[in-house]
């Protein structure tokens, strides 16, 4: 059975990566070419920073940096991003467990086990909790990834909710003192006058 959930076979590389990637400018797309003469990752268990990434929205599908990646290179919203990632990339596991990333190893284990459908002592299970282990210390729950826009948002809110506190509804009433005549020409002026200056908005 395939893997659900993300990993590599030497997670600590992704790591080096990953502090190499705040030093190093956006690529328009992040390619091997990039990995290996920019970043300095040659072969091997490197080059499975890129199918990781897509997996955990850092890059899309065609390798160009997402918002999310430009989020983790800020140092103020790194730790945040890096736990937008892991919810994208273990969305099952958070899915089942909202806490999941506070969950002890053996916990987390027995979650991956549920989802995988694979034995306890199965490599990839060992990999798949590794590799989120070591996400993971990247990573800060608590922070808020677009604090700005939220608090715009909310001042927004704010503002609406105190426009209709104050919103006025008004209403008037005409009252016609018709004059006395039998001549119908008369009141047709009078109410196309009416229409012409009081009815039309």
């Amino acid at each position: 059975m395939a893997s659900k959930l993300p990993y590599v076979s030497v997670p600590s590389t992704m790591v080096k990566i990953l502090k190499k990637i705040k030093e190093a400018q956006t690529p328009d797309r992040f390619t091997r070419d990039f990995l290996d003469t920019k970043l300095g990752f040659k072969g091997g268990p490197y080059r499975q920073f890129i199918p990781l990434s897509k997996k955990l929205g850092l890059l899309k599908s065609d390798g160009t940096p997402s918002d999310l990646y430009k989020k983790f290179r800020n140092d103020s919203t790194s730790g945040a991003a890096m736990a937008e990632a892991l919810k994208i990339g273990y969305k099952e596991a958070f899915e089942r467990n909202e806490y999941a990333n506070t969950l002890s190893n053996a916990d987390f284990k027995g979650l991956v086990v549920e989802i995988t459908g694979l034995d306890s002592k199965n490599k990839v299970v060992q990999l798949i909790c590794q590799t989120f282990e070591t996400l993971n210390k990247l990573a800060d729950f608590e922070a808020k990834l677009f604090k700005k826009e939220e608090e715009e948002e909310k001042g927004e809110e704010e503002e609406k909710g105190k426009r209709k506190e104050f919103d006025l509804n008004l209403s008037y009433t005409i009252n016609l003192v018709l004059p006395k005549t039998d001549d119908p020409a008369v009141f047709n002026a009078i109410f196309r006058s009416l229409r012409d200056n009081l009815l039309r908005k």
